[in-house]
Order: structure tokens, then C-alpha cells, then sequence
């Protein structure tokens, strides 16, 4: 069986967070994602490119992959309801 999101937070990299199952939301509850922001110039895809217990460890994540904290915002995941 795969790891999901609710094993592994990073897991959710790559994915959509409404795309999310309910379990994969709960666990994640309270954790900080990073989405690129929208710009007229580029439409970004709307999916998780980090995640950690704050938005430090969501920069470090992205520097690690090579890319511009700059162009990420910054949020903390709610539960699903």
C-alpha cells in the first residue's frame, strides 16, 4: 500500500490540497504549506511544493529544492469542515 499524506506530510508535495482525502486533511491539520502565487504573467499550478510546522521550515524545504521562496505564499491548513 502507497504512503499517504497522513503518514508522510511530504507525501502532499506535488498535489492539490482540495485533492486531499479527509484523513490526509486531518492529519495535516495546523501545518504550513507553500503555494506559488498567482501572477497575470504565470498561472501557477494550485499544489503543495512544501510543508512543515512553519512557514522557516516551508523556506528551507524550497531553497533545498532549488526554488524562490519569493514567489510562495504561505499558509496554514484548517480542517477539511
Amino acid at each position: 500500500m502507497p504512503a499517504s499524506a497522513a503518514q508522510d506530510p511530504h507525501q502532499a508535495i506535488g498535489r492539490n490540497p482540495d485533492r486531499l482525502t479527509l484523513d490526509e486533511r486531518r492529519a495535516l491539520i495546523g501545518k504550513y504549506v507553500a503555494l506559488e502565487i498567482y501572477t497575470p504573467e504565470t498561472l501557477p499550478f494550485r499544489r503543495i511544493e512544501a510543508i512543515g510546522n512553519s512557514t522557516d521550515e516551508c523556506i528551507r524545504m524550497l531553497k533545498e529544492r532549488g526554488l524562490n521562496p519569493g514567489i510562495f505564499e504561505y499558509s496554514r491548513l484548517a480542517p477539511p469542515y
